[in-house]
């Protein structure tokens, strides 16, 4: 087929994946930590703080790794429309993978908890203590947990109907190195 695309680099698409899995992981840790009062909060915040922290550190590198590394162009025969969602998405998938990490931090700090990532070892605050800032933070960061997994549910069926209707390459461009730079 002449509309197929080339591939993602083999970093661009461990990075993908790799993020994929923290961030599926990372929404049903939120999940049971907020659907939960038994001592499986703790347990739960301990792995989500780290988790969070790492998200924001791979989201950085795919930010650079994506400015240096250009995306294979979507097929010709995509519509306007499909073009202007598809860049869409992917900015707003950016933007809450880095926000989100961000938030929770902030929401942290502004209610003075630590960021213990492993042992002894704290992030600083990144806001003063201030509960009413702590409260909107907490807020803002369910809201944003609820647009992530809306956005990766758009995802997730964009990249089906890519490879199983459509079957243009879009698919196959994240999951092998056929073609890949």
């Amino acid at each position: 087929m002449s509309d197929q695309v080339q591939g993602f680099s083999f970093i661009s698409r461990l990075l993908h994946w790799v993020m994929a899995v923290l961030i599926v992981a990372m929404l049903f840790i939120g999940i049971g930590m907020v659907s939960t009062v038994s001592g499986r909060y703790t347990t739960l915040l301990t792995l989500h703080r780290p988790i969070g922290i790492a998200i924001f550190l791979l989201a950085v590198l795919r930010v650079i790794n994506r400015l240096t590394h250009r995306p294979p162009p979507l097929p010709a025969s995509l519509s306007a429309p499909q073009r202007i969602a598809a860049h869409a998405s992917h900015l707003l998938l950016y933007a809450l993978m880095i926000a989100m990490p961000l938030m929770g931090w902030g929401m942290q700090s502004a209610g003075a908890f630590p960021i213990v990532l492993w042992g002894a070892t704290e992030l600083p605050p990144i806001l003063p203590h201030d509960p009413q800032l702590y409260a909107f933070l907490r807020q803002l960061h369910t809201v944003g947990a609820f647009a992530l997994f809306l956005v990766l549910l758009l995802h997730f069926a964009a990249a089906l109907f890519h490879g199983l209707i459509r079957r243009d390459g879009v698919l196959s461009s994240m999951t092998t190195s056929k073609n890949s730079t």
